[in-house]
């Protein structure tokens, strides 16, 4: 991957720039969970709230989105409002890149995307709340996110509660296994569920630390072969998790709804997200922010350790 330091299509903050050309640890977060995840004012506060995280932790945060049409690596307060604020931003995965590009489009960045301009900037370590996965009722849609193609080829460390527990969990974790992308859990057995501390399905490796994170990214680049990602599940606490007998419940009503009202495609998981929302009083959202906030603390961990490494 070019730095983006000498990148002309990407363009760094100052702090990033400075911090990618002095080899200091930098963590990326995405842009989409600000403009589409969170009400305002509460998306900027969280906004800031993450980057604040990162810094505290002694690493450099970099948020990331598209402005205007070109790939920004890191925000500056101005343009962190303006994700916050703009309406109708668009949500941009990785193949909607070249279309914001040459439209001089604005948009917040998916996991696939901003995993991409990641890597492309030099990032190595990038914090996020759950991936996208197999949709449930896969065999007959083929809906399945553009986040497990984009990992299966960008060498990035990832550092999620796991995927949507509205998706079909046990095949996204043999998709991903499928597709040679590396799983393991921090400090836990099994897949962590999202908003739940585990989903019950068990995870082939354990680490137990930030240090064991950074010798596995070592062996990566050590060992060569596809550039795939390395995805470490960290679970949300259980005191902190969302009910799970709350969550099994709103979560059913939120798929007989959507079966009922025919709702399918890009528009699943907005809808089962905001029903489980509504459905929960806010919990979910909580139990979200909740595991958000433990895996960018966790990240920056990771990016000391590889920066040091």
């Amino acid at each position: 991957m070019r730095s983006s330091s000498t990148d002309p299509v990407l363009r760094p903050s100052d702090e990033v720039a400075d911090a990618l050309a002095n080899g200091a640890p930098v963590v990326a977060l995405e842009s989409t969970i600000i403009s589409h995840g969170l009400p305002q004012p509460r998306n900027l506060e969280v906004a800031r709230e993450l980057e604040g995280v990162v810094r505290e932790a002694g690493a450099v945060p970099a948020t990331i989105a598209v402005l205007d049409g070109v790939p920004r690596i890191g925000l500056e307060e101005p343009e962190l409002q303006r994700i916050a604020t703009e309406p109708g931003l668009r949500k941009l995965s990785q193949r909607d890149l070249p279309m914001a590009a040459a439209l001089k489009a604005s948009g917040a960045t998916t996991v696939s995307a901003t995993s991409f301009l990641a890597a492309r900037a030099g990032i190595r370590v990038f914090a996020t709340g759950g991936l996208g996965g197999v949709h449930r009722g896969w065999t007959e849609d083929q809906d399945e996110s553009a986040d497990l193609d984009t990992l299966a080829r960008t060498r990035i460390t990832v550092v999620c509660a796991g995927v949507k527990s509205i998706l079909d969990v046990p095949a996204t974790l043999q998709r991903l296994e499928t597709r040679g992308v590396s799983v393991a859990g921090f400090r836990t057995d099994t897949f962590p569920g999202f908003y739940l501390h585990s989903s019950g399905l068990p995870v082939d490796w354990r680490i137990e630390s930030p240090e064991e994170a950074a010798a596995v990214m070592r062996g990566q680049d050590a060992l060569g072969g596809q550039e795939s990602a390395l995805i470490v599940a960290n679970p949300v606490p259980r005191d902190l998790q969302l009910d799970p007998e709350l969550h099994d419940r709103v979560l059913a009503e939120a798929l007989t709804a959507a079966e009922r009202e025919g709702v399918k495609g890009q528009a699943i998981t907005p809808f089962l997200l905001g029903y489980l929302v509504d459905g929960t009083g806010g919990a979910s959202l909580e139990a979200n922010l909740a595991a958000v906030r433990g895996n960018t603390a966790l990240a920056a961990r990771i990016a000391l350790a590889w920066a040091t490494s």
